[in-house]
């Protein structure tokens, strides 16, 4: 019988998390108002999040994990975005905790190892920052205080990290050109330039959209994100272009969060893959987690795996290409790198993608030619329900020029 960890969405913006042996009956309480305590208070209330568990005590850790969050750490897990969180979580740079609190990480280890590597496995902590909240006393194991990270521990052992709070850094205005297609006094959606990073973070404090962003809405924007990433509901990578969403108050901000946690958002993606993929249109599912051989990359994972989330991509084939194709990628989920990864989990890597992907020898000169040197992938499409207004907003965005010669020299 499966133990659930879950979190509801409650009037006034807030969450509530808990933990149970029957989802589908405890959801139906909270919303009917039958549980007395917080959430009758703050009705409606609505099921955001949910994950299984093979034993109560793994629920409970999971609850007790999550109410340690900050806010941006919780609308990252609805989202499906485990890189934010794990950004989070090992940045000192970045809040792991919100208000100022300590959050504290709980949970077991998966399999007997040194205790660094564990741990980082365990948690998505770089084994650096595992070593030294080590170093800092703030690593327990069984209810013990550690203090060597090589010693081995068993599989099975219970871990707890208390993770101190960080100062982040505010972002600064600056006027950096935008390309905005649409806009209005709650939200705005941005036509991103490949080479772009979305929010400051290490190695990149400034010259982000963030930046671009405070300058273009004078500072309005929604401050979920925190003072890092304001306005920021999605992301997409620094060498991805194409149209993302940002929001300028916190009503807005937490419709579209609800929208991307309920897959209601129509995103369309036009990539350059390797090779022809045959059936030239399919459906690519598989679950989508940290890969075991290099924790900075992300991977399709075992069907039967504990981790991992579950990733759904649509892709057809618009145009046949010289060694290549041009596709359109719909996502039905939104995993980090998820297009990136499904597409290569089939065989067909996109262009240039530098990450899970090896441009065939015989396309080589032509990518070294046109100075081509990011993945082929554009957002093109964005759809959704104006979260204050109700009305359908719908944008389109045309290649960029760069993949538009791309397709050009490849399809002669």
């Amino acid at each position: 019988m499966p133990f659930w960890t879950y979190m509801l969405h409650c009037r006034g913006g807030v969450f509530y998390t808990g933990h149970t042996d029957d989802l589908e009956r405890r959801v139906s309480e909270h919303t009917s108002g039958e549980i007395a305590g917080f959430t009758r208070d703050k009705l409606p209330v609505e099921l955001v999040w949910s994950q299984d568990f093979a034993t109560r005590a793994e629920a409970l850790a999971g609850e007790q994990q999550i109410k340690g969050w900050s806010r941006a750490k919780k609308l990252a897990l609805i989202r499906g975005d485990w890189d934010n969180i794990s950004e989070l979580a090992k940045s000192e740079s970045s809040p792991s905790t919100g208000s100022g609190r300590t959050g504290v990480l709980m949970g077991t280890i998966d399999a007997s190892d040194r205790l660094d590597k564990a741990l980082a496995h365990a948690t998505d902590l770089s084994r650096a920052r595992v070593q030294a909240l080590i170093a800092q006393g703030r690593v327990a194991i069984d209810g013990s205080p550690v203090t060597s990270a090589k010693a081995k521990v068993a599989q099975g052992s219970s871990y707890a990290i208390n993770i101190p709070p960080a100062a982040e850094a505010e972002a600064q205005a600056q006027p950096i050109p935008l390309d905005i297609a649409f806009e209005d006094e709650h939200l705005v959606i941005v036509n991103k330039p490949a080479g772009m990073v979305v929010h400051p973070a290490a190695g990149n404090p400034d010259g982000t959209l963030v930046n671009a962003l405070l300058h273009h809405c004078r500072g309005a924007l929604s401050g979920i994100g925190g003072v890092a990433r304001p306005g920021i509901v999605h992301r997409i990578d620094k060498d991805t272009s194409g149209l993302l969403v940002a929001a300028k108050n916190d009503a807005a901000h937490e419709g579209l969060a609800r929208q991307f946690a309920d897959h209601s958002i129509e995103r369309r993606y036009l990539a350059i893959c390797n090779g022809h993929p045959n059936p030239a249109e399919g459906r690519i599912e598989g679950k989508i987690g940290r890969s075991d051989a290099n924790r900075k990359k992300m991977a399709v994972l075992a069907p039967d795996a504990s981790r991992g989330k579950h990733a759904v991509t649509h892709f057809r084939t618009i145009q046949r290409l010289k060694g290549c194709s041009l596709i359109e990628c719909q996502l039905e989920t939104g995993r980090t790198h998820q297009v990136r990864v499904h597409c290569a989990s089939i065989g067909h890597a996109l262009l240039g993608d530098p990450i899970y992907g090896r441009t065939p020898t015989g396309l080589r000169p032509v990518l070294k030619q046109l100075g081509f040197a990011r993945q082929a992938l554009h957002a093109a499409v964005l759809g959704f329900e104006h979260p204050v207004t109700g009305q359908r907003i719908h944008r389109e965005a045309p290649l960029p020029v760069d993949m538009r010669e791309l397709i050009d020299e490849t399809a002669r």
